[in-house]
């Protein structure tokens, strides 16, 4: 397994503005055989620090957020996008948020320009579920598939939750607007959308695993290789309290106690066999791997 790091910068027609901004943005490379995979930042969101870790212990908390300098008032995770590439196809795996979530989100499009990369070279979008930051960037600005010559697949519990007439009533004043937003971007695509039972296979050498609980249908994904890696998304949804602490509920998962099962599990498994990991809101690309640290977990980033 060969990783590097390096450094995503906007478009060369942005660049060449007189006195643009330069935009930039830090992201990883995995190599698996003849498999690229790459981060690309689709920016950074902005939530209330309670949003995550709101209800937790607060004693045995502050030394975590000590320890990690967490801010107390709100976090700014990353957004990773995985783009995978095996010289046949081109698969993203989720499509960041759009230009309606955050203003802070929503860059998938610059940095896949960075890669001399277009919205139409994308052959697979393969979904893990179906909140804001992970869903909303699916269609442009006349409501049609940004990706239009790509498959589109999600798992069959995430899709008959975000669909189901009954979720904006029952998943909370919080996340209605979720829902809402969710649904409408699937019925685009409904009638070509594939639906992923756990355990299968969407393309060859990628196999969709059930991790419940962030949302009812949220699915990893494992890329196989010389080893393996494995595309979390929000099964683990930081490299702090969820690596030190994955028994505790967090806020940002939608069943806490489900979720908190799911990634102990998780990175149970992904500390023992010690494979790549690829996180959607890890630091510094997220690419890196799980480590056993007392009774809990760390992170550790490729380098």
């Amino acid at each position: 397994m060969l990783t590097r790091r390096h450094f995503l910068t906007a478009s060369a027609a942005t660049l060449a503005l007189p006195l643009a901004p330069r935009r930039l943005w830090a992201g990883s490379t995995l190599t698996l055989g003849e498999t690229r995979i790459d981060t690309l930042s689709d920016g950074h969101l902005v939530l209330p620090a309670d949003f995550i870790l709101g209800g937790m212990p607060q004693a045995e908390l502050q030394d975590i957020v000590v320890r990690y300098g967490l801010p107390a008032d709100q976090l700014t995770p990353p957004c990773n996008v995985t783009l995978l590439r095996d010289g046949t196809n081109t698969v993203l795996f989720d499509v960041g948020s759009g230009p309606d979530f955050q203003p802070s989100a929503g860059k998938l499009v610059e940095a896949l320009s960075a890669l001399d990369l277009t919205v139409e070279d994308i052959t697979h979008v393969l979904f893990t579920h179906g909140h804001p930051d992970h869903l909303w960037g699916l269609l442009d600005d006349f409501d049609e598939p940004l990706f239009a010559n790509a498959e589109h697949m999600i798992g069959q519990a995430e899709y008959a939750y975000w669909t189901d007439p009954q979720t904006p009533n029952t998943i909370g004043e919080a996340r209605a607007s979720f829902a809402a937003g969710a649904s409408r971007r699937l019925a685009v695509i409904a009638d070509s959308l594939r639906l992923l039972a756990d355990g299968e296979e969407p393309l060859p050498g990628i196999t969709a695993r059930l991790t419940p609980g962030h949302t009812p249908g949220h699915l990893a994904y494992e890329i196989a290789g010389p080893t393996l890696a494995t595309v979390l998304g929000d099964s683990v949804g930081n490299h702090h309290v969820a690596f030190e602490r994955p028994d505790w509920a967090s806020g940002s998962d939608q069943d806490q106690a489900l979720a908190a099962t799911t990634r102990v599990a998780l990175l149970d498994r992904l500390a023992a066999d010690s494979h790549a990991i690829i996180g959607f809101h890890l630091p510094g690309g997220g690419i890196g791997r799980v480590e056993r640290a007392g009774n809990g977990y760390r992170f550790i980033e490729e380098t």
